[in-house]
């Protein structure tokens, strides 16, 4: 086979082992059929299901943890943007103020083949001809264009947009119950070309305050596969960091340094067997203070596997499904921590991607 293909089935094979383990964590769940259905209702097929009535919706069975519907949503009830919405004027202008040196700090890390992923996601890129191009006019010009071929918004450095994590209501396989966002359903929303709602294009950019939260420090070394940050955890990291809990403001974001990121490209298996990561406790506090978006150096952010070996991916859904609250994926905050700087601006504009579930790309830290 050629050195293209050769290199695509290595990264397969390399993450043949951790897609299986992610697996195993749904079936010991008991999720596998409706979290993957949920997941897969963003991508597949176009369906004529009408939608379930508010009056339905009050009387279906509920998925454990949810006691009623979770919409419409604050930002009312046609609402595609969640906490990004928290973006005002006012809260860039304040925003700034935070900026105080002037140093910009990458948090995202490079996009290779090789890099963890999950179960069968794929990265791979071709120039093809190498060069594409030329040589053109008497200047003999020539030139480079790339093919990417890959799950755009959920590999590597990944923004989770709301069409990403849906609840399914009632009876499995029900796409009218199948709720996302705002209850917005899978009947609604789901095109094989692209989601009809919830698109990642439908959030605003952000730029507001960032707190990290080094949990290294605070454990004494690399946290473990399936140990929980709870709201005890944020409050102590944030008295060792000398960081006032009142600074935490609504709209802001937090991120979460675990060390588990430090296992990237050195020992994918372990890397995505499993994470440290917020629990639901946290997810209640993420709540309460009102914040615009959570992140970490894991590829959940929450703990996996959940305490509650019932539960899947619980915090996605609580914080995405329910509230709106965005989510990044897969950070880096070597630079930041060596830095001791744990608090700083932080600026990502989702691709504007009609349709997508989440987005690659950039974020940075200003601090």
């Amino acid at each position: 086979m050629d050195d293209g293909v050769r290199s695509q089935q290595t990264n397969q094979d390399r993450n043949e082992g951790p897609a299986t383990d992610r697996r195993t964590l749904l079936r010991t769940a008991g999720l596998a059929g409706a979290a993957g259905a949920a997941l897969a209702g963003s991508m597949h097929g176009k369906f004529s299901l009408a939608p379930i009535s508010e009056a339905q919706a009050q009387t279906a069975p509920m998925p454990k943890g949810t006691d009623k519907p979770w919409w419409p949503s604050k930002w009312g009830k046609d609402d595609e943007a969640g906490a990004s919405n928290h973006m005002t004027p006012e809260k860039v202008l304040d925003t700034v103020k935070w900026i105080k040196d002037g140093k910009i700090y990458k948090i995202g890390r490079v996009y290779e083949t090789g890099m963890p992923l999950f179960g069968a996601r794929v990265f791979a890129l071709r120039i093809p001809g190498s060069p594409t191009g030329g040589p053109f006019g008497d200047n003999r010009l020539v030139y480079h264009d790339e093919f990417l071929a890959t799950e755009i918004g959920q590999t590597g450095t990944q923004f989770d947009g709301l069409g990403h994590i849906g609840l399914q209501l009632g009876k499995d396989g029900d796409k009218g119950e199948m709720k996302f966002y705002n209850g917005f359903s899978a009947a609604e929303i789901s095109d094989a070309y692209g989601l009809k709602k919830l698109g990642v294009e439908k959030l605003k950019p952000l730029f507001t305050r960032g707190h990290l939260i080094d949990m290294v420090a605070l454990k004494g070394g690399m946290m473990d596969a399936g140990q929980e940050i709870t709201a005890a955890d944020i409050k102590a990291a944030l008295q060792k960091q000398n960081m006032s809990e009142a600074d935490i403001k609504p709209g802001d974001a937090i991120f979460f340094h675990t060390g588990w990121g430090s296992l990237w490209m050195k020992n994918n298996d372990r890397f995505n067997s499993g994470e440290p990561g917020i629990g639901l406790d946290a997810a209640k506090w993420v709540i309460e203070k009102d914040l615009a978006l959570t992140g970490a150096d894991t590829w959940a952010v929450e703990v996996v596997p959940n305490p509650d070996k019932s539960l899947a991916f619980a915090v996605h859904a609580e914080l995405q499904t329910k509230h709106g609250i965005l989510n990044h994926e897969n950070l880096v905050f070597d630079e930041l921590i060596a830095a001791k700087k744990y608090q700083f601006v932080y600026s990502f504009t989702p691709s504007p991607i009609k349709g997508a579930t989440g987005s690659n790309g950039c974020p940075i830290a200003i601090t």
